[in-house]
């Protein structure tokens, strides 16, 4: 197995191009090229989980948050994150780290928090805007459907839970080529006329390059004649958070109690006494603080997200129950997340979860 081919899976998962401009997903050390055996997945990426590697052959970790954030001008070890790089290259581990851009998709962290909690009526929180573009091209009527079909299959025409969508109008079109030409119908210099499908469908921006190609690939014309529109349409499955439906309404208390097990909380700092009853419920990994808005235009009883500040929790405006769990609680499970998205597609690669516990925060009681 190549580096590049474990890369190539979970960003199918979680396109690099989704992350904030201010994160740095990515390979961070190494060589995509370079074949390994094994694979050790981590929250964080610290000299332990390096020194965990090594013990166990793995030539890559797989990391939730990014080892390197901001500028190195050095690497001489003067601190951790010098270290741990030093002592990743000096043993030929690679590393690399899906972060904000798993946060955002359907089935990501937050999708995974709310499976853990059997939430139901799954749906993204915060969705984002200006994500999504129309492609409208022309086909001779006998090559349409091969056409469509073959950019459905690149991912164009997915709406929720519906794929190949897209509409159709039959017309008229016309050209003529110049002598350099080889046209497919008619001659050349000659204006023709052939019967066409006017195919229009939607499609998510980070897919634009694999959709355009596979249309070039599969249209029978020598140039190929399409547009591609800006649209200002939310993408409601990609986004921050979710928000949720538990079965049957729930006492707070024992809400917060199936929390704390759940995610293996030794606290939870909650505050807001808008309700006795817990039903429906936001959630968002990490530092979600942002997103209390959103969780009150859904009306959920309870937002659960970790990193809350001390005059944070006075937004409540006794509308919602903030529950902080912990930035690193929160996030625990995208270890589970990666692990699956590998081994669906790579049922015989050995990857692994590492037992180290890289959570920095402790609790005294």
């Amino acid at each position: 197995m190549k580096i590049k081919d474990i890369i190539s899976c979970i960003e199918e998962f979680a396109p690099l191009s989704l992350q904030e401009s201010w994160d740095n997903a990515g390979l961070q050390v190494g060589d995509s090229s370079a074949e390994i055996e094994s694979a050790v997945i981590t929250i964080d990426v610290t000299e332990a989980v390096v020194d965990d590697a090594i013990r166990n052959g793995d030539k890559l970790i797989i990391a939730h948050h990014p080892l390197i954030f901001s500028g190195i001008k050095k690497l001489t070890g003067k601190n951790d994150v010098e270290r741990t790089l030093l002592k990743a290259i000096k043993n030929d581990i690679a590393i690399y780290a899906a972060h904000t851009n798993i946060d955002v998709v359907q089935n990501g962290v937050s999708w995974k928090m709310a499976e853990k909690l059997g939430l139901k009526h799954v749906k993204t929180l915060s969705p984002t805007s200006g994500l999504l573009k129309k492609l409208v091209t022309f086909v001779p009527v006998e090559h349409a459907d091969n056409v469509r079909d073959a950019i459905s299959l690149a991912g164009a025409g997915n709406i929720g839970n519906y794929d190949s969508c897209s509409f159709k109008t039959e017309g008229l079109g016309s050209f003529r080529g110049n002598e350099l030409s080889n046209p497919f119908v008619g001659g050349k210099g000659e204006l023709h006329f052939e019967a066409e499908v006017r195919i229009e469908t939607i499609f998510p921006s980070y897919l634009q390059g694999k959709i355009i190609a596979a249309l070039l690939k599969n249209h029978p014309y020598e140039e190929v004649a399409y547009d591609i529109y800006p649209l200002e349409n939310i993408h409601h499955y990609i986004g921050l958070g979710v928000v949720g439906i538990l079965e049957e309404p729930v006492d707070l208390k024992d809400f917060l109690r199936q929390l704390k097990a759940t995610f293996n909380c030794e606290a939870i700092r909650y505050s807001g006494t808008r309700t006795n009853k817990i039903q429906k419920v936001a959630l968002c990994g990490g530092a979600g603080s942002s997103l209390l808005n959103d969780a009150k235009k859904v009306e959920a009883d309870i937002f659960v997200t970790g990193d809350y500040k001390y005059h944070q929790f006075f937004d409540t405006e006794n509308q919602i129950i903030i529950a902080d769990i912990g930035h690193f609680e929160s996030e625990q499970f995208t270890k589970e997340l990666f692990y699956e998205i590998v081994t669906n597609k790579f049922s015989k690669f050995a990857i692994r979860l590492t037992d180290v516990q890289t959570n920095p925060v402790k609790y005294l009681f």
